[in-house]
């Protein structure tokens, strides 16, 4: 911001209302996002977490349809539809027992299928909320990022007063049970967001589609590697209905149809 010579100008414009309303509730639900991720990440081996998390872009498409009114293609409907048909398949599999190898399904049902299902309904309102303060508000996203990140780390303090894990890292302190493998997944997590912004802003919205089927593809061979567990039938089922429903809503998006003279 300050090589743009923007930096200025917002510190001047800037206000606390309207800081906390482009950013301050769509940094409030992700962490309550992310909250619910790691619940479900303890009840759900990696590929059918990976899969039933890329329900996302249903509630993508319906808040931004009521926030926005962004409407969808015929092709993008007919993709969310296998979205669907992949997620109710996956919760049917995984509920019942039959596609995972914990012998519990009303704790895979309750403490992994849920959590995960809650959690891509908040990051689709998420999702949305940030598009309007984007577009709508005019909100620079340099700006955005910055409040976010300040907000949603003050929530997640806030949640660890009460929480069992809060009460691990007052007794042993921040970094209790970290090795240096523990750092992979946040350096991964933290290279992963803004590697997808530059995907997204220089590559496309289509070849962004391709990432992540070739994301869910990888974590199917790492799963098998390193914990020699094959897929489940129904994720053998499930996985190519994601592939085609992700290819299909990237490649197809709407467009507006020209008003003649």
């Amino acid at each position: 911001m300050a090589k743009e010579g923007s930096l200025q100008k917002l510190l001047q414009e800037w206000t606390l209302v309207g800081s906390l309303v482009a950013s301050g509730l769509p940094a409030a639900i992700y962490a309550l996002q992310n909250s619910l991720l790691q619940i479900s990440y303890k009840n759900l081996d990696s590929l059918t977490f990976s899969l039933l998390n890329q329900t996302k872009i249903i509630f993508t498409a319906l808040f931004t349809y009521i926030i926005l009114r962004q409407k969808q293609s015929i092709q993008q409907i007919g993709a969310l539809f296998l979205l669907i048909v992949a997620a109710v398949l996956l919760s049917i599999g995984e509920g019942s027992g039959k596609g995972s190898a914990s012998s519990d399904p009303e704790q895979i049902l309750f403490y992994g299928i849920i959590p995960v299902l809650v959690a891509s309904v908040l990051s689709g309102l998420a999702s949305s909320l940030c598009q309007w303060a984007a577009q709508v508000k005019k909100h620079s996203s340099y700006l955005m990022t910055v409040e976010m990140s300040l907000v949603g780390s003050l929530c997640m303090l806030a949640s660890t007063f009460k929480s069992p894990d809060g009460e691990t890292i007052r007794k042993y302190g921040f970094f209790y049970g970290w090795t240096p493998l523990t750092l992979i997944p946040v350096i991964s997590n933290a290279l992963g967001g803004i590697l997808v912004g530059l995907v997204t802003s220089y590559a496309g919205g289509v070849r962004k589609g391709f990432v992540i089927v070739s994301s869910l593809i990888v974590t199917a061979l790492l799963q098998f590697i390193f914990e020699g567990k094959p897929p489940s039938l129904y994720c053998v089922v499930a996985l190519p209905l994601v592939i085609s429903s992700i290819s299909m809503y990237q490649k197809y998006p709407y467009r507006f149809k020209e008003r003649e003279a």
